[in-house]
């Protein structure tokens, strides 16, 4: 790592926008060690199969058809850093920010803290099913920080092929919801961009937020619910491991968290969580999964704390 290097294009950087988006890869790249990625053949493999027995399982349990994605890749973190960045520009250059009586000044300030989140986020990611939002393309991706999920499987203690197993069968259940529900993408995309619009214009769409806030809620708790069904061995002690260590974390990691918004999907994860699961106690996994049938089946705000009145008005 050279925080040299990162201090120079961050001091450097130029171009025309807020941000110099070349050097926040490269900064960000300086002061992140892309991590070993030597694997010997049956681990490969053995990422192969985890997606595959993840693909059959979370198949039979969601009872909705889907595929994988083309691109699955096992990555090092300057490869996660290079897929990412054009992802953070395609959707901040959305947002159209006034000029900067000092320009070249402002854009080192973005320039530097895009750096520093996304190198975070590199540490830290495990893995990651990316649908390319904004990107004007059918392609979606799924990802696996090899250097990432040995280090945390050390640092929690567990057998890193069942831990690496575990992040498989998240990711490939994110992949059955897009997949179930092709209109999705597009339909966050237009939420995101409608935001973003009136960021631009200096308002705050309170509803518009919430509305994000409910999709990715159900995103995040029908993904969870599918795990706990589909998932073969018990996880418990996985998701008690890695709660634990974000609340040890220290100050800085804890701010961090914060501003990228972590704590808020923790609370996604729950609330979708219990949503689905008082939804299947009332009926079944098919009728939970009715929600990616088409827009108009997301659960509202109000629903994703009373499923009762979800259920009366779609199922």
């Amino acid at each position: 790592m050279s925080f040299y290097r990162a201090a120079r294009a961050v001091t450097d950087a130029s171009g025309d926008g807020p941000v110099d988006w070349v050097a926040v890869g490269e900064a960000a790249k300086s002061i992140t060690g892309r991590g070993d990625l030597s694997l010997t053949d049956a681990e490969r493999e053995r990422y192969a199969d985890d997606v595959r027995t993840a693909r059959d399982r979370v198949r039979s349990v969601a009872a909705v058809e889907f595929d994988l994605p083309d691109t699955i890749e096992v990555q090092h973190r300057h490869h996660w850093i290079d897929a990412n960045v054009g992802t953070f520009q395609r959707v901040l250059e959305q947002l159209e920010t006034p000029p900067s009586v000092v320009p070249g000044i402002a854009r080192s300030i973005n320039t530097g803290s895009m750096a520093a989140s996304i190198a975070f986020l590199a540490n830290n990611v495990l893995g990651q099913y990316d649908p390319l939002l904004l990107a004007n393309s059918d392609d979606h991706r799924l990802y696996f920080v090899h250097p990432n999920i040995g280090k945390v499987a050390a640092q929690l203690d567990v057998d890193r092929d069942r831990f690496t197993r575990w992040i498989a069968f998240h990711e490939v259940a994110h992949a059955a919801e897009f997949g179930a529900a092709p209109w999705l993408t597009d339909y966050l995309e237009d939420q995101i961009e409608s935001t973003l619009e009136d960021l631009s214009q200096v308002r705050f769409n309170r509803e518009a937020f919430r509305e994000i806030d409910a999709t990715m809620t159900a995103v995040e708790g029908y993904a969870e619910l599918i795990m706990d069904r589909a998932f073969d061995d018990e996880y418990d002690d996985l998701r008690r491991k890695l709660d634990e260590r974000r609340s040890a974390a220290g100050p800085v990691t804890t701010l961090f968290r914060r501003l990228l918004g972590l704590g808020r999907k923790r609370r996604q994860y729950e609330r979708g969580k219990a949503f689905f699961e008082a939804v299947v106690a009332a009926r079944d996994v098919e009728t939970a999964s009715l929600v990616w049938e088409r827009p108009e089946n997301l659960p509202t705000d109000e629903e994703l704390d009373d499923p009762t009145k979800w259920l009366t008005r779609v199922a």
